[in-house]
């Protein structure tokens, strides 16, 4: 009986391959998260801190309900449409050209019914507009 002894030979690990799949890899999340920013948008509101409010002598409070209901001077507009919210405002406004417009709007409230607010703020003639906003410890 021969016995030969073999050499115990270490295996070798080759790194090569293992390095270009860590190349694709970082290539691939390079190009995804550069286009991750695109693809997304996140809104960050601003929260107001005022040291006291403001009180306009002509003044206009336009309220917006969540559900898209208007409120002017705290006389509820009997529709929702941009040509009654106008009427309101003019008749709220009077004769003051330089009357400000203070949007009041509920947080859940739709754009759209902002924006009525705003186009309806412009055909009324008042150009003056400020969005009433809630401070960051709680109170208005």
């Amino acid at each position: 009986m021969n016995f030969h002894h073999r050499r115990n030979e270490e295996p070798e690990i080759n790194l090569i391959p293992f390095i270009d799949v860590l190349l694709v890899i970082l290539i691939f999340l390079m190009l995804s998260t550069t286009y991750s920013k695109f693809t997304e948008l996140k809104v960050n509101l601003p929260v107001a801190d005022a040291e006291k409010s403001r009180d306009y002598p002509r003044e206009v409070i336009v309220s917006v309900a969540a559900d898209g209901r208007y409120v002017v001077n705290r006389k509820p507009v009997d529709g929702r449409s941009v040509e009654l919210l106008a009427a309101e405002m003019r008749a709220a406004a009077g004769n003051g050209k330089d009357t400000i417009v203070i949007v009041s709007a509920d947080a859940t409230a739709a754009h759209q019914s902002v924006i009525n607010v705003m186009d309806a703020a412009r055909r009324a003639g008042l150009s003056q507009l400020t969005f009433a906003t809630q401070s960051s410890n709680g109170g208005r």
